[in-house]
């Protein structure tokens, strides 16, 4: 038990770092990508370069994703500040997010399965 949780901790650490490095590296080069983004990207070279095996960040990934959840609410409660703006707007907002993640969805779908019939012999 003691053992899975500093294995969680320490990836968790590995994975701020990287996050902190593409801060870091959008504010030194002035570029306009979120800094997360540059992490994200960061992790991705990484990842495909085998300089980071994926069981470096197994489990720590995992446990962030399983509890995925949990990140939304401090944005579903900052949400609730901008009650005036969703009375305006809440249908065309809600418009744009059906339609973004409609988007997203087939994007993501049209990607798999490219991917796997890449895969495929």
């Amino acid at each position: 038990m003691a053992k899975n949780l500093f294995k969680i901790i320490w990836q968790t650490v590995l994975l701020w770092l990287v996050f902190r490095l593409g801060v870091f590296l959008v504010g030194a080069l002035h570029l306009s990508l979120p800094g997360n983004v540059a992490g994200m990207l960061l992790m991705f070279a990484l990842l495909s370069s085998g300089l980071v095996k994926p069981a470096c960040i197994e489990a720590a990934s995992g446990f962030l994703l399983k509890h995925f959840a949990f990140f939304f609410i401090p944005i579903s409660v900052g949400l609730m500040s901008f009650g005036s703006l969703m009375r305006q707007s809440g249908v065309a907002l809600l418009a744009i997010l059906l339609l973004s993640a409609m988007a997203g969805a087939a994007v993501t779908g049209v990607t798999v399965q490219l991917l796997q019939r890449r895969r495929e012999p």
